[in-house]
């Protein structure tokens, strides 16, 4: 799965021994675009990830497995990144003039048919 959102919260690195020797884990706090913002902790395991891209505010686009484990009766779930990348942002030195572009017109039994963008393909 993918996701691309804002990097909201770092937390502190977490690390341990276990039966396969020396883990390292590093929750992130990522914050969903659009109408109703989600906040979603993904766990980054190891030492594969860029840290310079964990800049809080940073736009990140994550790819990212979902688990969920039984123990004692009680399931949890755990997200966990892959790879992450940065979100370049737009370039906004480019602007269009208004009316640089028009539409193409289409002759159709003699009616002038200009084109439509309503579709769906």
């Amino acid at each position: 799965m993918q996701l691309t959102a804002k990097l909201a919260a770092i937390l502190p690195e977490q690390s341990g021994t276990g039966k396969n020797g020396v883990w390292r884990k590093q929750d992130i706090i990522v914050e969903t675009e659009g109408q109703y913002p989600k906040k979603v902790c993904i766990s980054l395991w190891g030492d594969k990830f860029d840290k310079n891209l964990l800049k809080q505010g940073s736009r990140l686009t994550i790819s990212f497995d979902i688990e969920s484990r039984e123990f004692n009766g009680k399931w949890y779930t755990d997200v966990k990144a892959w790879k992450i990348e940065g979100v370049n942002q737009p370039d906004t030195s480019y602007s269009q003039e208004p009316g640089a572009w028009e539409p193409p017109v289409f002759e159709s039994q003699g009616q002038s048919v200009i084109a439509n963008d309503d579709c769906p393909f």
